[in-house]
């Protein structure tokens, strides 16, 4: 089968770009989200492609006056990687590793929009995501991360707001395998989604960007962490004993403040200070609109909302979340004040932040 994507020196294997290796949980994707200055207005999109299962989808949100509102959209691919469109969502790479634009088309639902991304820096390559259950190979991924600001516009219900250069937010590109589309039929004994403790905090500064996830197992050792700084210099300092420590918001499982010890006098302590995103709206966890799952021959679109009050702790559309925060930034004796968010998803146990049970609240 032959593609668009042939004519471009991007083979890495003998065959044609439509097969991606043998692994039905293949994907590949583009997620972004951005955010004023004063915190009144996030959004957040993504695009995934999963050539195995001929899918691809995409979705846009938007918080604004306190209600996430959501568009998705999804298709079949017949194989082709590089139509970057899904219904009203559409995607440009301008510059490669540096500008990108994400159109909304007007459609039935009350979003629209044409937002471009400019990077600050090279994208950070985070080390590679490898992770088993038991014998089973459950994610195995590459990921970029990039920093930058946006201009455009976006609307909602007729309402247009613009970005303007103090607009910031962060883009990411990963590609591999983790579960997507269906439930397998017959999944690992020990099951597929028992422990998984994620923190990812990417914050923008005046001149410069922090970088700092964490995926941890139940005894909180920790199989992927990185810290970096990355200086709109183009300098990039990698820190790989950073450790972290969380306070919860009663009765939940969300922090209420954390800091992050990176190492060589430099710490950064981040507080939620603005919007809570339901990462459900861009399809993580949706029973409806989970990544990869076919919704037939057609192209399928759908918007909904979820109100303010429907972002607390206790829905499962609120579990895996990002949270607008204040960053603090202590690098080189200097304290450097920023935004970022702080990305959490934890599901069953994890002994340094006392979590326990399946999805306990925090003590």
């Amino acid at each position: 089968m032959l593609t668009k994507g042939d004519d471009f020196p991007l083979h890495q294997t003998s065959e044609p770009i439509a097969f991606a290796g043998t692994d039905r949980n293949f994907y590949d994707r583009y997620f972004f989200n951005g955010y004023s200055p004063d915190g009144a207005v996030f959004f957040a999109a993504a695009m995934g492609f999963y050539p195995q299962l001929g899918i691809v989808d995409a979705s846009f949100c938007v918080i604004i006056d306190g209600v996430q509102h959501n568009l998705r959209a999804s298709r079949r691919s017949g194989g082709e990687r590089l139509d970057l469109s899904v219904g009203p969502i559409a995607l440009d790479i301008d510059v490669p590793l540096e500008i990108v634009t994400l159109t909304i088309t007007p459609n039935d639902g009350p979003l629209a929009g044409e937002l471009r991304f400019t990077g600050r820096h090279f994208p950070i390559e985070e080390p590679r995501f490898i992770r088993r259950n038991g014998t089973r190979l459950f994610m195995d991924y590459t990921r970029m991360t990039q920093s930058g600001h946006w201009s455009g516009w976006l609307s909602v219900d007729g309402r247009r707001v613009d970005a303007g250069a103090d607009w910031a937010g962060t883009r990411d590109r990963s590609w591999g395998v983790r579960p997507v589309g269906a439930s397998e039929p017959q999944p690992p004994p020990e099951g597929n989604f028992t422990q998984f403790f994620w923190l990812w905090t990417p914050c923008n500064f005046e001149d410069r960007s922090l970088f700092f996830h964490s995926n941890d197992d139940g005894a909180g050792n920790a199989w992927n962490r990185r810290a970096v700084i990355a200086g709109d210099n183009g300098t990039e300092r990698h820190f790989d004993a950073a450790t972290f420590s969380a306070d919860w918001q009663p009765g939940s499982r969300r922090i209420a403040r954390m800091t992050a010890d990176l190492g060589s006098d430099r710490s950064l302590t981040l507080t939620p200070t603005g919007p809570v995103f339901a990462m459900s709206g861009l399809g993580y966890t949706h029973p409806v609109w989970g990544h990869g799952l076919d919704h037939g021959p057609e192209l399928a679109v759908s918007y909904d909302s979820l109100p303010e009050a429907e972002h607390r702790w206790g829905n499962p559309l609120a579990m895996h979340i990002q949270a607008l925060v204040g960053a603090e930034l202590t690098d080189d004796g200097t304290t450097h004040r920023g935004l970022g968010v702080l990305e959490q998803l934890f599901v069953g146990p994890h002994e340094p932040t006392g979590l326990t049970g399946l999805m306990d609240p925090a003590p």
